[in-house]
């Protein structure tokens, strides 16, 4: 430790003084936040967290006084929230600096710091206890739950106990999107996430090579969905959509197509476009009915205006609601009804289309499907496999379309003189490349 530490002598200083309550809340937060930037930057990690106990969690140890210093006097008792807002950001300022520097260990042993919460008898101590409850809300709160997706070294062992733990990504997403969050949690969830998501593409993509290579050992690289081996051959059926009536080409022509039309014809057209090639009639006569009427009657008084990026943009995004969450709280009626009937990969391939005319619509569609994640979670794992199941679908479909990540079809064997009309994907391999490299 150094001589830089909050010290009791400097709490004049610091705003630590009971007489400096009437000091301004922020003008004091900002001199905590400025303080751990400082020390995290310049201190061994050892001591930043010893400090960070100390500030907010040391009075715990003090089982034989009622008195409390530092940090806490800072705050009434009806300030509940803005210390937990402090302690939240001083946490995030922790994570987004060690996260940056590789030093993954300290963000673990900030995590197991408040489980000395357990051993507090906070009823002993009148004045502690309000305290003591703040700490043991936090440690509750869905916030400490965001807190410990950065903790987590090995999806797999956090999938065992919750499922949404396997979709951390997205739900990283929807914490860099949220306003009321302190930047370095936004900054830090947009950078997990990205890295959690290009982890899943390079791990799919090795799979895939070696799963189909006779030389390769298939324990070397696992298969990073739940979907066992017919991840193979789900794949195949989405890359072998490629060539003139590929995904991509059919959304350029789009784009090119509608870029003089008016809102109204837009709208047609966008609906028309999502169902071309689809070929569950079912699924077509759902889009047409329910979609088309509720996209029709959004946003009408602009009918007669020239389609704009910002027009294609809110639109693609509101689709997006139609097809998952319209609330932010709880699943469509459309989705409920499309899924319900069997049709996962239609509508993600519904769900690719649209982002292919859109792509900054991606991150819109990434938070609502955290939505529905939370929404689930509150059911058992077994009574959410389909929803699991069409996530899993996402997933792929999303890394195959990923911008650094190719996948072909190339035939190994010959056509049978007697072969079926049908593309037999049993004659094909799948052949994936990486930033130019193949693998």
């Amino acid at each position: 430790m150094t001589a830089n530490s909050l010290t009791s002598s400097q709490s004049n200083q610091y705003t630590f003084d009971s007489e400096n309550k009437r000091l301004d809340l922020d003008i004091a937060q900002e001199k905590i936040y400025n303080y751990f930037i400082e020390i995290v930057k310049t201190w061994e990690p050892e001591d930043v967290l010893l400090e960070f106990n100390r500030l907010f969690l040391g009075f715990f140890e003090a089982v034989n006084s009622d008195s409390i210093t530092g940090i806490y006097e800072l705050f009434s008792k009806d300030e509940e929230q803005e210390f937990l807002h402090t302690l939240k950001r001083c946490c995030y300022i922790l994570i987004n600096n060690w996260e940056s520097n590789r030093k993954h260990k300290y963000i673990q042993e900030l995590v197991n710091l408040f489980s000395i919460y357990k051993d507090f008898k906070h009823e002993q101590f009148t004045k502690r206890s309000l305290y003591a409850k703040w700490i043991a809300d936090f440690i509750d709160s869905e916030e400490y739950q965001h807190i410990q997706l950065f903790a987590v070294k090995n999806i797999d062992e956090q999938s065992k106990s919750n499922w949404i733990n396997r979709y951390s990504s997205y739900l990283l997403v929807a914490q860099s999107l949220d306003i009321t969050n302190p930047k370095e949690q936004q900054e830090a969830a947009i950078k997990l996430s990205r890295q959690l998501k290009d982890k899943f593409k390079f791990e799919l993509a090795m799979y895939i090579a070696r799963s189909q290579s006779s030389t390769s050992s298939t324990n070397r690289y696992k298969n990073p969905s739940i979907l066992g081996d017919n991840v193979i051959h789900l794949i195949k059926a989405i890359v072998v959509k490629k060539g003139t009536f590929s995904y991509e080409n059919i959304a350029n022509i789009f784009i090119q197509q509608t870029q003089n039309q008016t809102f109204e014809e837009f709208k047609n057209s966008l609906q028309k476009y999502l169902i071309f090639s689809v070929q569950q009639q079912n699924f077509v006569e759902m889009l047409k009915t329910q979609l088309l009427e509720k996209l029709y009657s959004w946003k009408a008084e602009c009918h007669e205006e020239i389609i704009n990026k910002d027009l294609v943009l809110r639109t693609c995004n509101k689709v997006i609601d139609y097809l998952t969450t319209e609330n932010g709280k709880e699943p469509s009626s459309l989705f409920i009804l499309l899924l319900s009937q069997g049709h996962p990969l239609t509508l993600v391939i519904v769900l690719l289309k649209i982002i292919l005319v859109s792509r900054n619509s991606r991150i819109h569609l990434e938070s609502r499907i955290a939505y529905l994640i939370r929404y689930y979670n509150k059911y058992p794992e077994d009574e959410c496999k389909w929803l699991i199941h069409f996530i899993e679908i996402f997933n792929i479909t999303f890394a195959i379309y990923a911008e650094n990540v190719e996948y072909n079809l190339i035939k190994i064997k010959e056509d049978k003189p007697l072969a079926e009309p049908q593309l037999n994907l049993d004659d094909y391999h799948i052949f994936s490349q990486l930033k130019n490299k193949t693998i």
